[in-house]
């Protein structure tokens, strides 16, 4: 048996830190939103045991270190379904380590196929909870959307559909490490934050003008290096009509959200001059 489907990627429409948990982690405030961004996952499954993965990217893993993998395992122990050989494929198209979720994704694109492949029936919030256990940005992407995403990232709200508009992404050629940004963060000097309520009242009366004023990632004053050429992308961005621009996730990749195509496609000709990681895309 065999089924394809797209793993689509997410931008942090806001993301606040609010405390270093008991447990180590730190507990996040942030608004998700799917972007039509993909990668394509295909699995494969045949009578026998164990698990192989195919990349078109040579140096992602292609065993037990690939989320992919993790989350296949983490189906099968908790439906305790057995005997099969599975086989997962990954055509990437969503970046890697740019704050994009396409690992998240395309985990999330794993669970929602071998739940239709093995006619198993999970709901999403099963699924979400299976999700969990192999990351924190997983849970939103089952679904995906637009979501408050809260606590290490598996207390989900459905909020107001994010209205309408074009997206431009732009990944500069650098990466930052999540354990090493999280390492850097100190609660107490955080000096701006998100308006994550004014966006989610925003979200209520679709009005994407307000949305753009309040929104912000409060990594952007915690990157470790590289800030110059995220203000020089951010700024780009802006001079071509974006309404807002910020970084997503743990970075690098900084994005703008416009409401003409025109505008958006113009942004994106002046950096793919520039930057071999650039997308124009639209939310979902």
């Amino acid at each position: 048996m065999q089924l394809t489907d797209k793993a689509y990627a997410k931008i942090n429409i806001s993301l606040d830190i609010l405390a270093k948990m008991d447990n180590g982690y730190h507990s996040l405030k942030t608004i998700m939103q799917t972007v039509a961004l993909f990668d394509d996952i295909t699995i494969v499954i045949t009578r026998g045991n164990g698990f192989s993965i195919n990349t078109d990217i040579p140096y992602i893993p292609d065993d037990d270190r690939n989320i992919a993998v993790k989350t296949a395992k983490a189906f099968y122990k908790h439906t305790g379904i057995t005997g099969y050989h599975t086989n997962i494929k990954i055509n990437k198209s969503i970046p890697i380590c740019a704050g994009l979720g396409g690992g998240s994704a395309d985990a999330a694109c794993v669970l929602r196929i071998l739940n239709v492949l093995h006619q198993t029936g999970l709901e999403r919030k099963e699924l979400e909870e299976i999700s969990a256990t192999v990351g924190s940005d997983v849970p939103f992407c089952i679904d995906g959307g637009t979501k408050l995403s809260e606590g290490r990232g598996e207390i989900l709200t459905d909020l107001p559909s994010m209205p309408h508009c074009y997206v431009v992404i732009c990944k500069p050629p650098f990466s930052f490490s999540t354990p090493e940004l999280f390492s850097l963060v100190d609660i107490k000097k955080i000096r701006i934050k998100p308006d994550t309520d004014g966006i989610i009242n925003a979200l209520a009366v679709r009005d994407l003008k307000n949305i753009t004023r309040r929104m912000y990632n409060v990594f952007e004053d915690i990157v470790p290096r590289g800030k110059i050429e995220i203000e020089a992308i951010k700024g780009t961005l802006l001079d071509n009509g974006a309404l807002s621009a910020i970084m997503t996730g743990s970075g690098p990749s900084v994005y703008g959200l416009f409401d003409e195509k025109s505008k958006a496609q113009n942004a994106f000709a002046h950096l793919r001059s520039n930057y071999e990681e650039c997308f124009i895309t639209e939310t979902i």
